[in-house]
């Protein structure tokens, strides 16, 4: 199997401000983010060929990529706009990756941005959750966003005795994570008991074990790994990467407690020759509580059944076994739509440049991240290093 390990790396990244950001639309957030990461990297947009980004909820053009290019006044050569759904932050980096291997590109900004709070009205949002499911055998029987990922949840709790205290806990942990990160859309000291006692959603959600609605936008520049050492920071080299698409429908899912992770993680290893053991810290895609404990387990980090307790034991704080989203995840950092599993990759980068101020993990080499989406169907996970080979 062809492998770009440590070829190509991450040179520059950028994010603009999060939470409630009024008057500002998706493509502002895609070139903000852009700009910044730029500024970073320390290079001038006239040398960017390839770009990928995302769609937007709010403005949905057809060639967001195109669209982003030209709001930014470049002319890339390499373009697309991906979509596998949360899966699309990890996915973007490999795709990109792979254009600059095969020298498609030689600079590709990753970019992603949304107005999703100040820009969606109630009547989008309906829209967007009705047309993110089936028209014929899943929207009308109310199998929607929020009601696919707790069908999951319910199995792993009645397969393996989760409760949801330990659902809790993981959004009361990512809380204090982005209690440290400036800038963050929550902050506000949170308890389990305040998680149980938030709205319920759908069982066995609350509030609290949802992903927060956000504006932001975030970019990272990446390059060939010889041109990346003559470049202002400190490289961030790919090391591993892999992808698994298991089903489309929930309900053709082999199982819905295990999911295609394991594979694309399985893959991500393999190429970057490193375990779960040997990762430093991660990034772990949050729109629901029980996602992470499931992702957890078939990320390697626990044994299959065993991500609650694990969570429970402080594992994934700061001094545990994985220190995990580090900046608060969408859980409590932000979470603009597609953009949300885009920090997880600028906050493992800032870990790796020994960055995250007030929240490093001392002596970060290694970093996961790890993207999802459409209820367990897309999965994608990136090995970041701070060598060029693990």
């Amino acid at each position: 199997m062809g492998s770009y390990t440590g070829q190509v790396a991450i040179v520059g990244v950028g994010e603009t401000p999060v939470g409630k950001v009024p008057g500002k639309s998706a493509l502002w957030f895609n070139a903000e983010a852009t700009r910044l990461a730029l500024e970073d990297a320390g290079i001038d947009k006239r040398q960017v060929d390839g770009l990928l980004t995302c769609p937007s909820f709010v403005a949905p053009f057809h060639r967001m990529s195109v669209a982003v290019s030209e709001y930014l006044g470049i002319q890339p050569t390499f373009s697309n706009t991906v979509n596998v759904s949360g899966a699309s932050a990890a996915a973007s980096i490999s795709l990109a990756a792979a254009a600059i291997h095969a020298g498609l590109a030689e600079t590709v900004v990753v970019c992603c941005g949304d107005n999703m709070l100040s820009g969606m009205t109630r009547d989008l949002a309906v829209k967007a959750l009705i047309e993110s499911r089936d028209p014929q055998y899943e929207a009308p029987f109310g199998l929607l966003v929020a009601t696919t990922f707790a069908l999951t949840a319910q199995r792993h709790m009645a397969e393996y005795g989760t409760t949801r205290e330990q659902l809790a806990r993981v959004a009361v942990i990512t809380r204090e994570h982005a209690r440290r990160k400036p800038g963050a859309h929550m902050t506000a000291p949170l308890t389990i008991d305040d998680v149980l006692a938030s709205k319920p959603i759908t069982t066995p959600y609350h509030m609290l074990d949802c992903a927060l609605v956000s504006d932001g936008g975030a970019a990272l520049v990446l390059t060939g790994a010889e041109r990346a050492r003559d470049l202002r920071r400190k490289p961030v080299y790919l090391l591993g990467a892999g992808e698994s698409y298991t089903q489309e429908h929930i309900f053709c899912a082999e199982s819905i407690t295990t999911t295609g992770a394991r594979i694309s993680s399985g893959k991500a290893y393999a190429m970057a020759g490193v375990g779960a053991g040997d990762i430093d810290v991660a990034g772990i895609y949050d729109c629901f509580t029980g996602t992470v404990i499931m992702m957890l387990e078939d990320l390697g980090f626990c044994k299959k059944g065993e991500g609650g307790p694990f969570v429970e034991a402080g594992h994934i704080t700061f001094g545990g076994r994985i220190p995990i989203n580090t900046h608060g995840g969408m859980l409590s950092y932000a979470h603009p739509g597609l953009p949300g599993g885009f920090f997880h990759i600028v906050e493992m980068a800032r870990q790796l440049r020994g960055e995250a101020d007030g929240r490093q993990v001392e002596g970060a080499e290694l970093a996961l991240c790890h993207s999802l989406g459409g209820g367990f169907a897309t999965n994608a996970t990136i090995i970041l290093g701070t060598e060029p080979r693990a």
